[in-house]
C-alpha cells in the first residue's frame, strides 16, 4: 500500500504562483511514476503532468505545459508541481497519483495512463485563484 500526501495548496491572486508537493510518508517514491491531476468544481478530473519513475522524463497536458513544471527531489522523497501565472480557471483540487508508468502500451502505441488506471491517489490539496 502506498499513501500519498499532497500539500502546498492555497488561495492566491491571479498571476501568482504555488508549488505543490506530493510525498509518501511511509514509503519511497523512487521508481514510481507520479502524476498530478486536478478537478475543478463541476468538472471531470484532468491530468496536468506526469514524471516517469524510470528516468524522470516528464509529460504535460499540452494546454498546461507553458505554466507548469513537474520535478522530483529524490533526497526528500517528494514530487513537486510548480504552478505559475495562475488564473481563476486553475481553481481546483489538485491530486497526485502513483503507478509504474505515465504511459501504457495499448494497441501498438503508447498513450497516457487514464485516471482509473492509476493505483494510488492522495486526498488532494485545494488551490483557489481569485481575479
Amino acid at each position: 500500500q502506498l499513501r500519498l500526501v499532497e500539500s502546498g495548496g492555497d488561495s492566491v491572486q491571479h498571476g501568482g504562483s504555488l508549488r505543490l508537493s506530493c510525498t509518501a510518508p511511509e514509503s519511497t517514491l523512487e521508481n514510481r511514476a507520479i502524476s498530478w491531476w486536478r478537478q475543478a468544481p463541476g468538472k471531470e478530473r484532468e491530468e496536468v503532468s506526469c514524471i516517469s519513475g524510470a528516468d524522470d522524463s516528464t509529460y504535460y497536458r499540452a494546454s498546461m505545459k507553458s505554466r507548469n513544471t513537474i520535478s522530483r527531489d529524490k533526497g526528500k522523497n517528494t514530487v513537486y508541481l510548480q504552478l505559475n501565472s495562475l488564473q481563476p480557471e486553475d481553481t481546483a483540487v489538485y491530486y497526485c497519483a502513483a503507478d509504474y508508468s505515465c504511459h501504457l502500451y495499448v494497441g501498438g502505441t503508447y498513450r497516457p495512463r487514464h485516471e482509473q488506471e492509476y493505483t494510488y491517489w492522495g486526498q488532494g490539496t485545494q488551490v483557489t485563484v481569485s481575479s
